[in-house]
């Protein structure tokens, strides 16, 4: 097949949905198709791969509406365009309203592209975009208006599949849980407490592993709080605070990322807690390997969603996380996790505490998140994406 794969960002850029893009762009080369990517003009066009072809030309997800001179770079002027010349034979738009600027002109491309070929709409989450001020519930509509306008739908989790189930009047959906982007491949000649060592993280510290892009739904400010309270306990608390901080699509993560860095300040433990900023894919996996325990304190709770846990998962750490707000069978509390409630320096501290004094059950952890995260490989995630467009391409 000829696919089309919409984006509003896209590597180097950094964002889970540009890396999710480009993992999954490479596992269906792998099965014999063709990608094409149209994304920003912020993502150079870096991708030499052998069936990936990148057009990083969009500079904005403006408002929609008449064609005005100078608007030949906005992405609904030129979808249709990229659709055509390249014969797609499905368009997947990869959306979160983050990674367009919370714009909502890209809420309405599968009405202006469904005939030219289906559009299959994956939500990374069901959060909603910025129309105006008080705009309220139709930011909502917005949201299923776009699912409703696509022949298809793929959701990355239980919640948000019951939401449209909820909401009806949906084309099909199906649930394919995301993968990581970072593969288990940290530099050569890797050594955990040599890498502490140069990254100066003293020997005998515990030490707590956070990676993602810091917002307020992350928890990062009860975290900081719990490894306070871990210290006034006698444990020798550093956490390592994994990968930039910011990303590139969404403005609101500058403002947390200050505030966290004021916080830890006046909770006394600058100089426990470590930056790496941006690194590479292998210097993650370098970090996530030499942590004792990563603790993810999601606000929201637990999801398949997150990028950030896949990783983990598949690092085989062991992680400390909040209760899911959806039940999935596979995220139980002692199982390939600890669980907590959110927003609980206490309870969290009480968690980390436990497993930096139990190493048998760190490892029985560490253990299973490998094993669960077998079942999220991107070959399988290709397979299960590529037999839904098949489905849709035949019920045309």
């Amino acid at each position: 097949m000829r696919i089309g794969i919409i984006t509003g960002e896209f590597p180097p850029m950094q964002g889970g949905v540009g890396d999710y893009s480009l993992e999954l762009g490479r596992a269906m080369v792998v099965q014999g198709h063709k990608i094409f990517v149209l994304t920003s003009d912020r993502a150079l066009p870096v991708i030499q791969e052998n069936g990936i072809q990148v057009q990083s030309t969009v500079a904005n997800w403006g408002r929609w509406g008449k064609q005005k001179p100078g608007d030949g770079r906005r992405g609904e002027v030129q979808a249709a365009q990229w659709a055509k010349t390249n014969q797609l034979e499905v368009v997947n738009i990869q959306y979160q309203a983050a990674a367009y600027n919370m714009r909502v002109a890209a809420n309405l491309l599968p009405e202006s592209l469904n005939s030219i070929a289906p559009v299959v709409t994956t939500f990374h989450d069901l959060l909603v975009p910025y129309l105006f001020p008080k705009a309220g519930p139709l930011r909502k509509k917005v949201i299923y208006r776009m699912a409703r306008q696509s022949r298809g739908v793929v959701v990355t989790n239980r919640g948000d599949e019951r939401e449209l189930a909820q909401e009806g009047h949906m084309p099909p959906v199906v649930r394919i849980p995301i993968g990581s982007n970072i593969a288990v491949q940290p530099p050569a000649d890797y050594d955990k407490m040599a890498w502490r060592e140069t990254h100066h993280i003293p020997a005998d510290a515990f030490l707590v592993g956070f990676f993602g892009f810091i917002n307020r739904s992350k928890g990062v400010d009860t975290l900081a709080q719990a490894i306070r309270l871990l210290v006034d306990r006698g444990v020798n608390a550093h956490l390592l605070i994994v990968g930039g901080q910011t990303g590139d699509s969404d403005e609101t993560n500058i403002q947390q990322a200050d505030e966290a860095e004021r916080m830890v300040g006046g909770l006394g433990i600058a100089r426990r807690v470590h930056w790496t900023g941006f690194v590479s894919p292998e210097a993650v996996s370098g970090h996530l390997m030499a942590c004792d325990v990563v603790a993810l304190p999601f606000r929201d709770g637990v999801s398949y969603r997150r990028g950030t846990l896949m990783a983990t998962l598949a690092h085989g750490c062991p992680i400390v996380t909040t209760f899911p707000q959806v039940d999935e069978p596979d995220l139980v509390d002692g199982q390939a996790m600890k669980m907590v409630p959110p927003d609980s320096p206490l309870k969290l501290a009480e968690a980390l505490r436990e497993l930096a004094h139990d190493e048998a059950q760190r490892v029985r952890l560490g253990q299973t998140a490998a094993q669960l995260a077998t079942q999220f490989s991107w070959d399988a995630i290709a397979t299960a994406t590529l037999h839904f467009f098949e489905q849709l391409r035949v019920s045309r």
